[in-house]
């Protein structure tokens, strides 16, 4: 499967942006989705996941202000993120992967999306 992410961009603190993306290649519907972001000088953690099942799992430091959801028929899944803080700058890499879910090594990888919160 490959993925294709977008969205991404400059936005006040407080602000919200919607990250897509988009699956291709693959049965949409036979992967568990995922978001990870890389800051600068970080390594890479886990934001979000979304199961075939439609189950969400989510780290603590995004909980309340990122969701996490999926369309089938546009094999897409979004993270629409909420109150912005500039601790969430970062490149944001969605995953894919047929059998695990959550904080796990995914199999499929994106291209990442620059996020840049301003304070």
């Amino acid at each position: 499967v490959q993925l294709q992410a977008s969205g991404g961009g400059l936005v006040q603190a407080g602000g919200s942006l919607r990250l897509s993306c988009a699956a291709s290649g693959g049965m949409f519907s036979s992967y568990n989705m995922a978001w990870f972001r890389q800051a600068p000088e970080k390594e890479r953690e886990f934001v979000a996941a979304v199961s075939r099942g439609g189950s969400t799992y989510y780290a603590d430091s995004v909980k309340g202000r990122f969701t996490i959801s999926g369309d089938k028929t546009k094999n897409t899944v979004y993270l629409q993120m909420n109150s912005l803080k500039p601790e969430d700058t970062a490149v944001y890499y969605c995953a894919a992967d047929r059998w695990n879910f959550g904080p796990k090594n995914y199999d499929h990888w994106g291209q990442g999306t620059q996020v840049t919160v301003s304070s």
